[in-house]
């Protein structure tokens, strides 16, 4: 049987961060833990994002994942929402880098269809099919259950063809 590996998914925000952890044991994926990291709206920018910056810390020491996968900005509704978005994502990618682990990013549309099977699904059908994936996967926020969609796409995307990448390398192909 080979070794079971944590997966963190995160979905950042600067109002509401999501995270998931999975872990995989061949084919078969098991949920762990997910939650959402909430910033108090009425501090300063730079307070937010130490709130993001603490969570996730808090998140990596408890969970101890393996590999790491944020999803990538995609277009807002205007450029201040896009700057926020982006230093949200800012966060989500240096703790996890700084901790040593590699970081993969995945297209929005990517991550649907990874999970879903199609690239313009919606929120329920996201939240449904990782429920479905994840049996007893208690998702308590839309943030939550696509942090764990992220997390799983990186366990059927990224992170399964650095593994092959390693054992041809190893078995010298």
């Amino acid at each position: 049987m080979p070794a079971a590996i944590k997966y963190l998914g995160i979905d950042p925000g600067l109002r509401f961060t999501g995270w998931g952890v999975i872990e995989q044991s061949g084919s078969t994926l098991r949920h762990i833990a997910d939650g959402t990291i909430s910033s108090t709206a009425s501090l300063s920018l730079a307070e937010r994002l130490v709130e993001i910056e603490a969570g996730l810390s808090a998140v990596l020491a408890a969970h101890e994942p393996a590999h790491v996968a944020v999803e990538q900005a995609f277009v807002a509704r205007d450029a201040a929402a896009a700057l926020k978005l982006g230093q949200a994502r800012g966060i989500a990618l240096l703790v996890p880098s700084r901790a040593g682990l590699p970081v993969a990013e995945y297209a929005p549309n990517h991550i649907k269809k990874a999970v879903v099977g199609a690239g313009h699904a919606d929120k329920a059908q996201i939240r449904l099919m990782v429920g479905m994936l994840l049996p007893g996967a208690q998702m308590k926020t839309e943030h939550a259950a696509d942090a764990l969609a992220i997390a799983i796409c990186h366990a059927h995307s990224g992170a399964g063809s650095a593994r092959l990448a390693a054992a041809l390398q190893k078995a010298g192909a």
